[in-house]
């Protein structure tokens, strides 16, 4: 593959050498890893036990019938002949713990928060750069009176899971005990084993035994009348009074502030939703989406805060089983097929239903349904085996309808419980986690779709009813106090970069106007060449339109700079999209000749969608071919901002760079240009709730072309499920004749750096998207660990001091202009401007971290990205990180317009969805895969990722 201006390579390199070593081989060598590219450390993850309810209610089974991790220490490698000793590698992997560790605290009444405490940067000042302004952020300041707050244990006998129950028994002890027993305390209690109270309880210990109605209406109750629910409930002082650290003391403080919300509404994680929050969508199948809100108290420089914004989220559909099975079946009168069956299956599974037959509430929790009709469906009760539907007919004189439906299992495989369809009706207030499909997502997305003003308004309303201070617990009992109006905070915008292109178009720069430009008068910086290529055509809607389609897309590249050879190496053809594959392996066969390597493969894809990520797993994995798709719909439509946006995405994928940053060519950005710097992205993706056999996905790019930092290379890994610290940065083997083999991801891409580039990397910055902040500590040490390993592993003392900075986008901050009238302050849409960055006020009170808006909003309103430095030997000023964060965003290859995230940030995360493609199966039906693994099994093998090929890795194949 040729290509034109890019390679970055320089003759210079003899004197661009860290003096403290000599210079690094960065040699493979014995460098790669045994074993397929991609396989992650196996996590371990426990089983989790499911209860089960049972009743006269419903048909109970023969006891015959069939039932249809800790962190990881880093490895100290062994001293090899070839590879630099493990005393070195060692000694700088305790250095970087000991400067990431915090000595223990002299007080020994604080509890210890874990076993290795992480020291975050401190925050190096403000930033000043920029034009200053003041936004409306959705953070609520929160005041509080002193108050001895004291912590007691609870505990519950029998012990109860569901924390709504949990909070019937507690409200009902209050209401019984809170003017004798309690001192007329008013306790909050966070729904699992701690209260806590404003001053203390008469006592240090007690007993009570709490009686729940049996008269109780709720679903969750499975109580057949004349029967009491007893518990015993003890509380003991834990604590007095609770002076432990400040993340504690805000835990309190939260849990008093959600006391009263959790007691009226669902909870989901952070957020309550409910009926009477807001007008109910449909969304199909079932499926409706209920409207609420997230709460959040956090400490920021102004004291307490707290983050209120409004949500949706998709719930099931109160509805007998029945009627949800018409949603797959219309036709209930006949057996379902195998197909809709296991549709449904995966549908109902894990769903609560309640059964009303018999006068009272009995609820059960779905784990499969029958593979015959309830008429065929025999169990053994009382010596005697009949049908489910003889048992209702006899049991309850209730003459089943729907007898060629399956019935619902219950129970578990020892005792299983049969429930008919008909009789059973879905629990309000479900959450459907299962993956939505495309229909159901856009749905929701339109009902949440809101206007900046529309949504500050909204967020107003909700904290207004809320009433927090007129709720007795928060305001009278616990001393808090919550302001009326969102956060007043200064902000400023940052200017945008200056875009370099190639000096032959009339155009040679641009300085964006709100976030976005456009590629008239304007050539591709670096134009990549395309002189072996072809299309192959699956649509069957399309004939004499794909020959005009590929020549106006050549057009187009050869405008914008390219070098494209306009006539294909082979004639275009169409194929069947049913034999994707032999049509793919016979382009390869055919352009396999000396000469004829192809470069490049445009694909226009089937008609019915769900091939695409086949096509990708052929294509890099298996042919080592670069393609680009397009849809049908794009064929006949002439629209010339296709053909820019597509060719865009060509140059990158044969090895060129359309735009980059006139500093970064004028090598003036600061502690980037100076040195050779190498930018990381790296970003963990976790498969769709219910997948429980599919691995989480790792993804890490790294840029290659230093100075100008615009092309990144990527590599992906599947790890253990649901594992969010990267497995396979750095890893090392014992093999009997090489020794000590080094290997991952990131000493795999600092090699390739300096093979790319002629320099070795003396300064990094690692932009790791997808931490939450829980996860801060153990990220950092087994990542920045890794890190130093790789280098030590390339050469013994090569430690080039890292930046480590976690991007976040899912979080609950909206920031509002002051004023939404003033255009100077908005975009079109309404929302702040690109550029817009906060590290005052309602961030970290100590913490080097700052929002940035470096987007112009499309839709809705526009969320900016929370930057989080945890680690930072390069020693960035504020306005250095910031300024450097928000130019890079203007330097995504797919578009010209800035984007949310910083790029590396961005295409970790499109590698790592593209490596999905590679496992799963993109036809299967419903959220889940139907993998042979369940959630308790992880301790089986990881399912590693088909190798991509060398000549796809070397360019942006993810774009």
């Amino acid at each position: 593959m040729s290509r034109r201006g890019g390679g970055g390579r320089r003759p210079d390199s003899r004197l661009d050498q860290p003096t403290q070593a000599r210079a690094p081989s960065f040699q493979r060598g014995g460098g790669g890893a045994a074993g397929p590219r991609g396989r992650g450390r196996q996590g371990q993850r426990g089983g989790a036990g499911s209860g089960s309810h049972s009743g006269s209610g419903a048909a109970p089974s023969s006891p015959h019938t069939a039932s249809t991790s800790t962190e990881p220490a880093p490895s100290s490698p062994s001293v090899s002949a070839s590879a630099p000793s493990s005393s070195s590698v060692s000694t700088l992997v305790e250095e970087t713990e000991q400067k990431l560790t915090l000595a223990a605290p002299a007080a020994a009444t604080l509890p210890p928060s874990s076993s290795r405490a992480v020291r975050l940067p401190v925050r190096p000042g403000f930033g000043t750069r920029g034009r200053k302004c003041v936004v409306r952020a959705n953070h609520f300041m929160v005041q509080l009176a002193k108050r001895d707050i004291h912590h007691y244990d609870v505990s519950i006998d029998p012990e109860v899971t569901s924390q709504k129950i949990n909070r019937e028994i507690i409200s009902q002890l209050i209401n019984l005990y809170r003017l004798t027993n309690l001192g007329e305390r008013i306790p909050a209690y966070d729904g699992m084993k701690s209260i806590y109270t404003a001053g203390p309880l008469p006592f240090e210990s007690k007993e009570f035994i709490i009686t729940l109605p049996d008269s109780d209406p709720r679903p969750s109750s499975s109580a057949s009348p004349g029967t009491e629910r007893q518990f015993r409930v003890v509380i003991r002082l834990a604590s007095q009074p609770y002076v432990y650290t400040l993340q504690k003391f805000i835990q309190v403080l939260d849990v008093v502030l959600r006391a009263a919300p959790s007691e009226k509404h669902t909870v989901v994680g952070r957020s309550f939703f409910s009926t009477d929050l807001g007008p109910m969508g449909q969304l199909g199948d079932g499926i409706e989406y209920w409207r609420g809100y997230f709460q959040s108290l956090r400490p920021t420089q102004f004291g307490l805060s707290l983050n209120i914004d409004v949500s949706a989220s998709s719930f099931y559909k109160p509805i007998l089983v029945t009627e949800f099975v018409q949603y797959y079946c219309s036709d209930l009168s006949r057996p379902l097929s195998d197909q809709v069956r296991l549709k449904v299956k995966k549908a109902l599974k894990g769903i609560k239903v309640v059964l009303r037959h018999m006068g009272y509430n009995l609820s059960c929790k779905i784990t499969g349904i029958t593979s015959q009709p309830m008429s065929q469906v025999m169990f053994t009760c009382d010596n005697e085996t009949r049908s489910v539907v003889q048992y209702f007919l006899e049991k309850h004189k209730i003459a089943l309808q729907f007898t060629s439906l399956p019935a619902l299992e219950a129970g578990t495989e020892e005792r299983r419980i049969y429930l008919p369809m008909e009789l059973s009706r879905i629990v309000e207030g479900q959450r459907y986690t299962k993956r939505l499909n495309e229909r159901q997502v856009t749905a929701l997305l339109r009902a949440t779709c809101q206007r900046p003003q529309d949504r500050e308004a909204n967020i107003q309303m909700m904290a207004r009813e809320n009433a927090y201070n007129e709720d007795t617990l928060v305001n009278n009992k616990f001393g808090i106090q919550v302001a009326d109006g969102l956060t007043s905070v200064d902000a400023r915008i940052l200017p945008a970069p200056m875009l370099k292109y190639h000096k032959s178009g009339r155009e040679a720069s641009v300085n964006p106007d709100f976030g976005q430009w456009n590629m008239i008068n304007k050539k591709m910086f670096n134009g990549g060449t395309v002189q072996v290529w072809t299309c192959m055509n699956f649509s069957t809607r399309l004939n004499h339109d794909v020959s005009g389609f590929c020549q106006r897309l050549v057009d187009m590249c050869n405008k914008k700079g390219m070098v494209f050879n306009p006539r294909p190496v082979i004639p275009i053809s169409s194929s069947n999209p049913n034999q994707i594959e032999k049509a793919l392996v016979d382009v390869r066969n055919k352009t396999t000749q000396p000469g004829k390597q192809l470069q490049l493969l445009i694909i226009i894809l089937p008609d019915v969608s769900r091939s695409y990520g086949r096509i990708k797993r052929v294509c890099e994995t298996e042919l080592g071919i670069v393609s680009q798709c397009c849809q049908p719909k794009h064929v006949s439509s002439g629209n010339m901002q296709y053909f820019e946006n597509v060719a865009l995405k060509i140059n990158v994928k044969v090895g060129g760079r359309n735009t980059v940053l006139d500093d970064a060519v004028q090598k003036r950005i600061p502690l980037v240009t100076d040195r050779p710097t190498i930018i990381f992205g790296a970003d963990v993706t976790h498969p769709q709730p219910g997948e429980d056999s599919s691995p989480s996905i790792a993804a890490v790019v790294a840029s290659m072309d230093w100075p100008e930092v615009t092309k990144y290379r990527g590599l992906v890994s599947a790890q253990a499920h649901n594992e969010e610290i990267i497995q396979d940065l750095y890893k090392s083997i014992k093999d009997p004749q090489r020794g000590l083999v080094h290997g991952g991801m990131i000493r795999e891409l600092l090699i390739d750096f300096r093979r790319s580039t002629n320099f070795k990397p003396h300064r990094i910055i690692f932009y790791r998207d997808g931490v939450s902040e829980g996860q801060f500590s153990q990220v950092l040490l087994h990542e920045m660990n890794a890190i130093r390993q790789a280098c030590a592993s390339i050469e013994e003392g090569y430690a080039p001091p890292v930046t480590f900075v976690v991007v976040q986008k899912r979080h609950h901050t909206r920031l509002f202009p002051a004023d939404h009238n003033r255009h100077g302050l908005t975009d079109k849409r309404g929302n702040i401007l690109p550029g817009t960055v906060v590290d005052t006020q309602i961030c970290h009170p100590t913490e080097f971290d700052f929002y940035l808006n470096s987007h112009a909003g499309i839709q809705g309103t526009s969320r900016p990205t929370h930057y989080h430095v945890l680690y930072d030997e390069n020693r960035f000023t504020a306005d250095d990180l910031q300024m450097l964060t928000n130019n890079l965003c203007y330097t995504y290859a797919r578009c010209t317009r800035s984007v949310s995230i910083v790029p590396p940030a961005y295409y970790a995360r499109l590698a790592a969805f593209r490596a999905r493609f590679y496992i799963e199966d993109e036809t299967s039906a419903g959220g889940s895969t139907g993998g042979t693994r369940s959630t308790a099994e992880g301790s089986l093998a990881i399912r590693p990722l088909p190798v991509i090929k060398d000549n796809v890795k070397d360019v942006m194949f993810y774009c």
